[in-house]
């Protein structure tokens, strides 16, 4: 059952107002139980300061808060997103929580294009009531000959393979076992200065199994992660040979993706749940 809450925080230089958000958890499983990874969803009338979206999300307190704001020439939006005390640059869990958000508003199937600092990303709702996000390939920029031993360490489980890309680096395991059975050392990670990884095995009963760890944040483990899919899908592509992919992310919550190469676009595929909603008053 969806829940409504009523929050209530200052920020002096604004007038009074309410804020209405939608938290939306994207990528679900329910017949795995898999609870996917939640955003809460703010369509805003005018774009609010760094400090004014900050705010706001420290108060959310969800993985990514999804701040939209339309373009009127051409109906399209405008994203950011924001989880506690940073903005996200790129953050495909809240793309598709964008599109469930914007669908139940305007009943709207989409796509929904949203422009963020460094490019488009879009979201729509299908006829069966999943979910896909479109989101550009990030590919492998080089491979790392010596892993950081404070990685090795702090993940307690064989690497065999390290590769950097823009935006997280990839980590490959031996087995799904090894990714499940993981309990990182966040102290140990933490002494290597790289932002996040993607660690990754061969599925057994799918085509590969994940879990993305950002031990520099305060969130340390994400639960269902697009950015990180966007990197996993062309790296496993090139191994397996194939294009279209049925992959978990093995977090606490768990996550499910159906994935799919198109060029030089990746397209992830999940359910969502929509789950509380309410106010903010500042």
């Amino acid at each position: 059952m969806v829940e409504e809450k009523l929050l209530f925080f200052k920020i002096d230089e604004l007038l009074a107002m309410d804020i209405q958000y939608q938290i939306i958890s994207v990528f679900t499983d329910q017949k795995r139980g898999f609870r996917g990874n939640p955003s809460a969803v703010i369509l805003l009338e005018r774009e609010l300061s760094d400090t004014e979206l900050t705010e706001i999300a420290n108060s959310l307190d969800q993985p990514a808060t999804t701040f939209l704001w339309e373009i009127p020439v051409n109906g399209e939006y405008k994203v950011r997103w924001f989880a506690p005390g940073a903005e996200i640059g790129l953050c495909g869990h809240g793309t598709a929580a964008a599109a469930a958000f914007l669908y139940q508003k305007t009943g709207e199937n989409g796509p929904f294009k949203l422009h963020y600092a460094e490019g488009i990303v879009e979201g729509q709702v299908n006829a069966d009531q999943t979910i896909s996000i479109s989101i550009n390939v990030i590919p492998v920029q080089e491979k790392i000959e010596t892993v950081p031993e404070a990685i090795s360490r702090g993940l307690g489980i064989p690497v065999l393979e390290m590769y950097k890309t823009a935006n997280k680096h990839i980590i490959l395991t031996d087995s799904e076992q090894s990714i499940e059975k993981m309990q990182p050392d966040f102290e140990q990670l933490r002494k290597s200065e790289i932002f996040g990884y993607a660690i990754t095995a061969k599925g057994d009963e799918v085509d590969f199994v994940s879990r993305t760890l950002v031990p520099h944040t305060t969130i340390l483990e994400d639960s269902a992660t697009g950015s990180s899919h966007a990197m996993l899908l062309p790296f496993w592509a090139e191994r397996l040979n194939k294009i279209h992919f049925n992959t978990l992310q093995l977090s606490a919550r768990g996550g499910a993706f159906l994935g799919e190469m198109n060029g030089g676009v990746v397209k992830l595929c999940g359910e969502y749940m929509m789950e509380e909603k309410g106010k903010i008053s500042i």
